[in-house]
């Protein structure tokens, strides 16, 4: 794929990648409004049941279980920059419906979950595209810090954006403040079209019929699962999505109930793990050009698996400290972690399969975290609270062996990306050029 002349400067000098920095920085600022005011809205202006208010969560992660995978098919057939584009106004004319619903009083909880589902699934969407379409935008070493920059915007975003939140709910309240989640994607959207870089959609040959979307799914499993490195960090990640969602899906329970911490300690402890996130998003180029790539994946990994023995080991006099550590030291392993697999993941998948191999990583990784939290609220309810903390800090522990006892733990530098034949090239590797044998020479090169 052809890219742009790169100005000097590194990212701070590349234009297009500033307006999506822009873009995406203000609507994850956006995105914090419409995460508060939406439960918000549901549980105190439209009085959802407990079992409606669950489905909220439920139908907004549905979609990426159900359509991740054939979304990454799409994702490279397609203009990754215009699934970008479609992805954040769609979402901006969702959003801007639950407003207008409740001013003409005709908004009701199911139209609710409805939009919820619908917004899940243009997220799917942006969120293959987004990570399928950096390694086209920047060159490879600057992947890593392409990556801590969005990064880092998350992170400082849900520092910020709770009780800025909070804020513009009092003063407008709930379905109204969601006017400003749909307005930060419409200027996300407005940067992503000012942006200059044009993709090349990979072309059939002539006559070449259009593969099937099954055949393109496992294309892009096969690649993940049969990748080693890949495999290696699917199963650390998908490992420790799970132990992670069946501690973090009763801790809040448990803080409350076994350790008695006051509900403003809570802040302060989720608070503190935000500040490791920065620290983590801030560090992990210094960190991968200190010690190498697979390295600080070794590290990293180690780190958020020592997570959460903070929250089994500590009791009700060391409550606070403890758990403020123990969430700083996930929050740092668990972002340094996911900047440096992710960029390794792009930099050495060929550019068509990079829709696929994210979508299919995300299914594998993400299709854990229900599971965890199943497991969680069934351990909880047979044991105890304490029980099921001590299950998923035990757990956690090994799940950073898969990418320790492998040869990720020996990368250098980033490696150099796949480079696929075209057809014609592929033909004349395979010996035939109009049935004429090719010579020694040239099959050797091959």
């Amino acid at each position: 794929m052809r890219k742009l002349s790169r100005p000097t400067g590194g990212l701070w000098g590349h234009g297009d990648f500033l307006k999506m920095w822009a873009g995406q920085s203000i609507s994850e600022v956006g995105s914090q409004i419409s995460q508060l005011a939406i439960p918000l809205l549901a549980a105190i202006s439209l009085h959802a049941t407990p079992f409606e208010f669950s489905l909220l969560g439920v139908l907004g992660f549905l979609p990426f279980i159900l359509f991740a995978l054939p979304a990454g098919v799409w994702v490279d057939r397609l203009h990754r920059r215009r699934i970008l584009i479609v992805g954040d106004s769609a979402r901006a004319v969702l959003l801007a419906l639950i407003p207008i619903l409740w001013a003409t009083h005709v908004l009701r909880i199911w139209q609710l979950l409805v939009l919820q589902f619908v917004i899940g699934l243009f997220t799917v969407f942006f969120d293959v595209a987004y990570q399928s379409y950096l390694p086209a935008l920047i060159d490879r070493e600057h992947l890593v810090d392409g990556n801590s920059k969005l990064q880092l915007t998350v992170s400082i975003a849900q520092v910020a954006g709770p009780s800025a939140s909070a804020a513009l709910i009092t003063a407008v309240t709930a379905p109204y403040a969601i006017v400003a989640d749909a307005i930060s994607f419409v200027i996300s959207s407005v940067f992503m079209l000012r942006m200059r870089h044009r993709e090349n959609v990979p072309q059939r040959s002539v006559g070449q019929p259009r593969t099937k979307m099954w055949a393109d799914v496992k294309e892009g499993l096969h690649w993940v699962v049969g990748h080693r490195w890949l495999r290696a960090i699917a199963s650390c990640t998908g490992s420790s999505n799970f132990f992670s969602s069946l501690l973090f899906a009763i801790v809040i329970l448990y803080m409350l109930r076994d350790l008695h911490m006051p509900k403003y300690q809570l802040g302060l402890v989720f608070g503190v793990g935000s500040a490791g996130s920065i620290v983590g998003a801030l560090l992990v180029s210094r960190l991968n050009r200190r010690i190498g790539v697979g390295p600080s994946i070794v590290f990293t990994s180690i780190s958020f698996s020592l997570g959460g023995l903070g929250y089994a080991l500590t009791n009700k006099a060391l409550a606070l400290p403890a758990l403020m550590f123990a969430q700083a030291l996930f929050g740092f392993g668990s972002v340094a972690y996911n900047i440096t697999q992710v960029s390794l993941r792009q930099a050495i998948t060929p550019e068509r399969l990079q829709g696929r191999m994210n979508a299919a990583m995300r299914w594998i990784v993400w299709g854990t975290i229900p599971l965890g939290s199943l497991a969680g609220g069934a351990i909880a309810s047979t044991w105890g609270l304490h029980a099921a903390i001590w299950v998923g800090a035990i757990g956690g522990l090994f799940t950073f062996l898969p990418v320790t006892l492998t040869s990720v733990r020996r990368i250098g530098q980033m490696p150099e990306p796949v480079v696929e034949p075209t057809p014609a090239q592929a033909e004349l590797e395979g010996g035939l050029v109009e049935g004429v044998p090719l010579p020694g020479p040239a099959a050797a090169d091959a």
